[in-house]
């Protein structure tokens, strides 16, 4: 196995043609497996699916027209795919390729891939010989419409070999854009993901990752904007991690900081899950009917299923009574919901010595106990 090849000159050499392009190949090659092998290939910038509403004057309907933005995308064998004014979408295209498909709300998805064309006559020069060759190439694009489900193919595309150059056609990578909606003979609409595949963007690999600056901040949005979220690591004479939102100078409003020393300071409440092996309790007082809470961190669907366990401790409560009164409870229990079933029995014969025995709804002090089992690896 041979490495890569570089052109090497030297004086008096004659160059041919072969040579010439060699220097190009060579330029190429690491340039692709940079993008290839340091990054996640993808959209980079711009490429997105821009709708315009338009009025079929044939049938007034309403419609969308549908163009792709100009951008740049990186294919997975390093290629870089450059889009350098709108696109609009022709509906003929899509009528080629799904006309013959019963009417459905799913969308279709639509790709981006490299294509090697020939340059406008007035846009390339041609070869000192007088011969009619051409001495570029434009690396062009091409923009397809998919069937349903063709949005799997993108996963099962796979990269070329280590030290492959970049892939010119008839080679073709697929880049996903997003999705058309068609209806009645139109485009109706976009969506960047169906059926559980989105359109893809670049990323980086890499295991470490600094900052000349001494801050590194990581955001969600390649600009900053008011109340979106950043996670900020500063390394100055106050080291920390903070997470926060922006505001509107730009500057991050903590949310969560964690200082050097290891010390949490955060700005709203703290929660998190039960662990195995836990026991939280809450008490209190009901009266008949009403549902018995549940101690913080448990949700009913934790009970439902069985990872925590609840044990429910009643003790009735006596009601005031004149002095005379005679007091019974009756019933002091807890349903399959937590509703609390409590009933007494009151009696004052020096009151009203002919008066009967009343039932009436009463009142019990609860303590309900909810254990997360220690096999269940917790909440």
């Amino acid at each position: 196995m041979t490495g890569p090849l570089r052109p090497a000159f030297h004086e008096g050499q004659v160059l041919a043609a072969a040579d010439l392009s060699a220097t190009v190949a060579y330029a190429r090659g690491p340039a692709a497996r940079h993008a290839r092998h340091l990054h996640e290939w993808g959209i980079a910038e711009g490429l997105g699916l821009v709708t315009q509403p338009r009025t079929d004057p044939a049938t007034g309907a309403r419609y969308v027209e549908v163009s792709v933005s100009p951008g740049i995308a990186v294919d997975g064998t390093g290629r870089e795919v450059v889009v350098t004014e709108p696109v609009v979408l022709r509906e003929s295209d899509f009528d080629e390729v799904n006309g013959a498909d019963q009417l459905t709300v799913e969308p279709y998805p639509v790709f981006l891939t490299a294509a090697d064309r020939e340059p406008d006559r007035s846009a390339a020069p041609v070869s000192c010989s007088g011969s009619a060759t051409k001495t570029r190439v434009e690396e062009s694009y091409q923009i397809l419409f998919g069937r349903l489900g063709d949005e799997r193919l993108v996963a099962e595309q796979q990269p070329p070999a280590i030290g492959a150059p970049p892939a010119d056609p008839p080679v073709r990578w697929l880049i996903l854009l997003g999705y058309v909606q068609w209806t009645d003979g139109h485009f109706s609409g976009v969506v960047t993901e169906a059926r559980g595949v989105a359109a893809r963007f670049v990323g980086v690999r890499a295991d470490t990752v600094s900052a000349a600056s001494g801050a590194l901040t990581l955001r969600t949005a390649p600009e900053a904007h008011e109340g979106k979220p950043a996670l900020v690591l500063s390394g100055g004479e106050t080291p920390n991690l903070v997470f926060g939102l922006y505001q509107g100078g730009g500057t991050v409003a903590p949310l969560m900081t964690v200082a050097a020393n290891g010390n949490l300071t955060i700005e709203g409440s703290f929660s998190g899950g039960t662990q195995a092996g836990s026991t939280l309790v809450v008490s209190g007082t009901a009266t008949d009917g009403m549902l018995l809470p549940l101690p913080s961190g448990v949700t009913p669907e934790q009970v439902a299923d069985g990872r925590v366990v609840l044990h429910v401790h009643l003790t009735p409560r006596t009601p005031p009574l004149a002095t005379t009164a005679l007091y019974s409870p009756v019933e002091a229990t807890v349903d399959a919901d937590r509703r609390l079933r409590c009933r007494v029995r009151l009696y004052n014969p020096k009151a009203d010595p002919d008066s009967a025995v009343a039932e009436q709804p009463g009142a019990a002090d609860f303590l309900v106990v909810a254990t997360v089992t220690a096999t269940n690896g917790g909440g």
